[in-house]
């Protein structure tokens, strides 16, 4: 046989010497010291009950090793709690088959788990898995707890549980029957689930069948735990797949009617993140007579913005088909939304207008949809975040779809308009994608008898200022080019074009931009432009003597020119 390793001599010894007893005066010692750890207020936790201990069979090194940790707990913990010293006295006790001495290292795992302020050193996890493994149950409940505590405040690395294999005695622990160990259990693979690795391999394990049974816990803060863990496991779409598979949809939707807000909002959002994956949609929304649809739409009226808020995220996730819109819209659904237009979180006032751009992508949606309170609020809300790219954008793009509907007009006389035309005045802190949303909303308005009437009421000198120099910014071609279509429509009105006249040079430097440049539909754009703004004397005047004049001279001589070789050339080709 081959020479034993220090760890494997060492187990044989003690093995050997577990065969020997040790004083029932030393079990009373660590009883009573024991019974004063669990009162003290630093442990922020019920006291355990204090048991009978069975007569254990101790090690003579256990034995020494004991006394010296108690005298080492009854000086305060003056040492270095995570010394050379404390790691081999926490070893010994945590292997031992004593409960007593197990239950000695898990407390005061305990206790330095809710004062430790560095990094738990990970040699420390592997007395973690005896204790883990204990049949004793305070031991697994006091552990469990300080592991939770560990993680919870970044004393331990979530990937060190998984290389330190103590996932696999944590998820053993998901099937005890004790609800405290159950709690502490799932609080853990709920903080380990949030890295991307730790989910996949909870999942490999067999981690969601457990937690699936826990969800459904008649104990609140084991239920909390377990659908909290479920949640933040199906941010991995290999999970979502598994936990399809496994039948967790009717579980999670069936827990949206929780009286607690906490499992609402952990199944909500969980359900949220398998609405991602549109291949489950049949299978999410044939549960009930649209039982999901009215039980989200229900939930949007929450007290808790959470809440609230999640389900507007879920309604929005499975709103990507016409068949779901109209469901949606026929609940009917404005209602519920007006209130969060209204809120005063931003990001439920955000995911509110996310899904009603969404609903109005339908046509036969619009008409629904339209109404005043909707446009106050929607003015409102432009008005107030006037560089929000998520509010001004899809608020922009709802509009629009508006105004394709029948209820133009009541889009038109809403606070609406002014709230776009200021965040045109913002251009220059928007992003250029909120701003194509905006200037493409104008551009669909200012085609409609009386909106660019409309317009020009709200318009001042600054903005007209911004739209002329949004116009020149030819780089960004869409906007700019909407930004110069409304003003050639808004130029119908002598009132716009006196407004312009103080800008006439920046006027004449974009439209020659427009003359020349290879696209047809700016070219076209540009001298349209110029023929209205020609019958005004001044712009006349000043186009005269302007390099637009020469450029358009220029060109008028190559047309003609043009025009004498294309009539040269169809006589050759006649005969």
């Amino acid at each position: 046989m081959g020479q034993l390793c220090a760890k494997c001599a060492q187990l044989l010894c003690d093995f050997l010497l577990s065969m020997k007893t040790c004083s029932l005066g030393l079990v009373h010692d660590i009883r009573e010291c024991l019974a004063q750890i669990q009162i003290c207020p630093c442990l922020k936790r019920k006291s355990f009950e204090a048991r009978q201990l069975y007569k254990p069979v101790v090690q003579p090194q256990e034995e020494e090793i004991a006394q010296e940790f108690l005298q080492h707990m009854e000086r305060g913990f003056e040492m270095s709690p995570l010394g050379k010293d404390s790691l081999e006295a926490l070893r010994t006790l945590a292997f031992s088959e004593n409960p007593g001495f197990q239950k000695s290292a898990a407390l005061y795992y305990l206790h330095i788990s809710q004062h430790l302020n560095i990094q738990l050193p990970p040699e420390h996890l592997e007395t973690y898995y005896a204790l883990l493994k204990s049949n004793d149950l305070e031991v697994q409940q006091i552990s469990s707890l300080s592991l939770v505590n560990f993680l919870l405040e970044g004393n331990v690395t979530k990937e060190h549980i998984i290389q330190m294999d103590l996932l696999e005695p944590v998820l053993e622990l998901l099937e005890s029957d004790d609800a405290t160990v159950q709690c502490n259990s799932c609080a853990c693979i709920m903080t380990l689930a949030v890295s991307d690795v730790n989910q996949e391999a909870i999942g490999a394990a067999g981690g969601v069948v457990p937690l699936l049974a826990l969800s459904k816990s008649n104990d609140l803060r084991v239920q909390q735990n377990a659908v909290g863990a479920i949640f933040n496991l199906t941010q991995s779409e290999w999970i979502r797949q598994l936990l399809f598979r496994q039948g967790t949809l009717p579980v999670l939707i069936l827990l949206l009617e929780s009286p607690d807000s906490e499992v609402q909002y952990y199944s909500c959002a969980a359900l949220s993140n398998m609405a991602t994956n549109s291949q489950h949609h049949e299978a999410m929304l044939q549960i009930g007579d649209r039982f999901l649809l009215r039980t989200l739409l229900s939930l949007l009226a929450s007290s808790e913005d959470k809440v609230s808020n999640q389900a507007c995220v879920c309604l929005r996730n499975l709103a990507t088909s016409e068949r779901v819109q109209t469901s949606i819209v026929a609940l009917p659904i404005l209602p519920h939304l007006l209130p969060l237009l209204a809120s005063n979180n931003p990001k439920i006032q955000q995911n509110a207008i996310i899904l009603l751009r969404m609903l109005s992508q339908h046509p036969a949606n619009q008409n629904a949809l339209i109404c005043d309170e909707v446009l106050q609020a929607l003015g409102t809300l432009l008005l107030t975040w006037k560089t929000e790219p998520v509010i001004i954008g899809h608020a922009a793009c709802f509009i629009k779809n508006l105004s394709l509907s029948q209820g133009i007009q009541r889009v038109v006389e809403s606070p609406c308009v002014k709230g776009l035309l200021q965040a045109v005045h913002s251009a220059d802190l928007l992003e250029e994608e909120p701003l194509l949303c905006v200037t493409s909303c104008l551009t669909e308005l200012v085609k409609h008898e009386g909106a660019a009437a409309r317009m020009l009421e709200l318009m001042d000198e600054p903005l007209i200022d911004s739209l002329v120099r949004l116009a020149g910014q030819v780089e960004q071609t869409e906007p700019s080019f909407q930004a110069a279509f409304m003003i050639r429509h808004i130029i119908q009105h002598k009132e716009a074009v006196s407004l312009l006249k103080s800008h006439m040079n920046k006027v004449q430097q974009y439209l020659m931009k427009y003359l020349i440049h290879q696209e047809n539909r700016f070219q076209q754009l540009g001298i349209a432009t110029l023929c209205i703004l020609q019958k005004d004397p001044e712009f006349s005047s000043a186009f005269s003597h302007s390099q637009l004049k020469k450029y358009l001279d220029q060109v008028c001589q190559q047309t003609e020119e043009m025009q004498e070789l294309l009539s040269i050339a169809f006589k050759h080709m006649d005969t």
